[in-house]
């Protein structure tokens, strides 16, 4: 993940606007405070470390640049005191202005974030504060205001498919048209995730293929969610029951993932829309009760009963 992580601008594959916007700042030397969020893997962090290289020089980065992650103290002390006197010191051979990024930004306390809104109003002409999270109800409506927000929206599959296919290739990686499939569908618009499976699944199998990557993962195959499907609606209570509890032990299934799964496929199959209602209704409390912490054995059963009466009612009205 790091060895192909982007370090210019140019090589970063999506969000083309924002990245043509946030170009022509740095071009016309009118960086904003900028404020990024979305959803993990897309390029948010990659994208304001790639600005960095391109403002500050090798050599000029350590005292240019102050990045702060999650995994720092970002406390009300750290905001008064580090991030204070590093915006308030101006380099005194060049001019342009320091960078400071706070990257999971929504991991900080309201406290510190009240305590940064001064401190990027009062040193807003030497340095420019970058904000990164995942949530942007987290941030504090104060710190939004003060800065430009783009939003990172998750990769499309025809952004990530080319990507992927660089690093196999750089990589000596056998991958399967179907392996590949399967990458972009797990990872759901997660670039990171997506090279994360592609290297465990490598290394485990040698080959990448749609079954290797859905073992690797523990995500139930295709084949295995329609035979479920296929049990719960027409055998009796305990052949489904005995079946998909043999299966679940073999494959080693969380129920979670199963119910996931079904509930694509409940979309599809044609069921008259009044039992689909209920059945929907029935599995996202069986899904409640399971975050919950519920036993996995009661909640299958109960997934399973759920679709018997939803049998038994498509058969009552046909």
């Amino acid at each position: 993940v790091e060895k192909y992580r982007p370090q210019a601008l140019s090589e970063l594959v999506s969000h083309r606007d924002i990245l043509s916007t946030v170009q022509r700042f740095i071009s016309e030397d009118r960086l904003p405070h900028l404020l990024l969020y979305g959803p993990p893997g897309t390029g948010k962090t990659s994208t304001i470390l790639a600005c960095a290289k391109q403002l500050y020089r090798e050599r000029e980065f350590g005292s240019m640049v102050l990045e702060l992650n999650a995994s720092d103290d970002r406390g009300i002390d750290i905001v008064r005191g580090p991030i204070l006197s590093f915006a308030s010191t101006r380099t005194i051979f060049k001019k342009g202005f320091k960078l400071v990024i706070l990257d999971e930004a929504d991991a900080m306390t309201q406290d510190a974030q009240n305590a940064l809104r001064r401190v990027i109003e009062k040193f807003t002409e030497n340095t420019r504060f970058c904000l990164i999270c995942n949530y942007l109800s987290k941030i504090i409506p104060a710190l939004q205001s003060r800065c430009t927000r783009f939003r990172f929206g998750p990769l499309t599959p025809e952004l990530m498919v080319p990507r992927l296919q660089h690093v196999i290739q750089e990589e000596g990686v056998d991958v399967t048209e179907d392996g590949m499939k399967a990458l972009v569908t797990l990872s759901s618009g997660d670039m990171r995730r997506a090279l994360n499976i592609l290297q465990s699944t490598s290394m485990a199998f040698g080959k990448v293929t749609e079954e290797n990557v859905y073992t690797c993962t523990g995500h139930p195959l295709k084949s295995d969610i329609a035979n479920i499907l296929d049990w719960m609606l027409n055998q009796d209570f305990s052949t489904a029951y005995r079946k998909i509890t043999e299966l679940k032990t073999l494959k080693g299934l969380a129920l979670q993932d199963i119910l996931t799964e079904i509930h694509l496929f409940v979309h599809r199959v044609d069921f008259p829309p009044s039992v689909r209602i209920q059945l929907l209704i029935k599995m996202a409390d069986i899904e409640y009760r399971l975050a919950a912490g519920t036993s996995e054995k009661i909640q299958l059963s109960s997934l399973i009963a759920a679709f018997q009466v939803t049998r038994d009612l498509i058969v009552a009205e046909a």
